[in-house]
């Protein structure tokens, strides 16, 4: 299976990257986390239903899944037409608000589902 990443998907690595590095002062610490979450998306080449469907957590439909690699969370899709791909979508940090950020639009009628 081929791997996509989305470039919300790189500038969030970026800034993973660029918020340990700089804000937390360490740059082997941020190289060392990036390195992780890569190594952990590219398992799903092989295994891409590894990850957790995300309509199990938060009680609405979709097809995003995710897996967790140490404090974030990668969010992911499984493409299973001509291209069979796994398409990586974001990667938040998993104390970030999630839904807000991939659902932008209906985040106030899934928040009322999720409470």
């Amino acid at each position: 299976m081929k791997l996509v990443i989305a470039p919300s998907a790189k500038d969030d690595l970026k800034e993973i990257k660029e918020y340990i590095s700089v804000e937390l002062s360490n740059p082997i610490a941020a190289t060392n986390v990036v390195k992780r979450i890569i190594n952990s998306y590219k398992a799903l080449k092989d295994i891409p239903e590894i990850g957790i469907p995300l309509d199990r957590k938060i009680n609405v439909e979709t097809s995003f899944r995710f897996i967790i690699s140490g404090n974030y969370l990668v969010f992911y899709k499984i493409s299973n037409d001509a291209n069979d791909a796994v398409e990586i979508h974001r990667i938040l940090y998993k104390g970030r608000n999630y839904i807000r950020v991939l659902f932008p639009e209906e985040y106030n009628d899934i928040r009322e589902n999720f409470e």
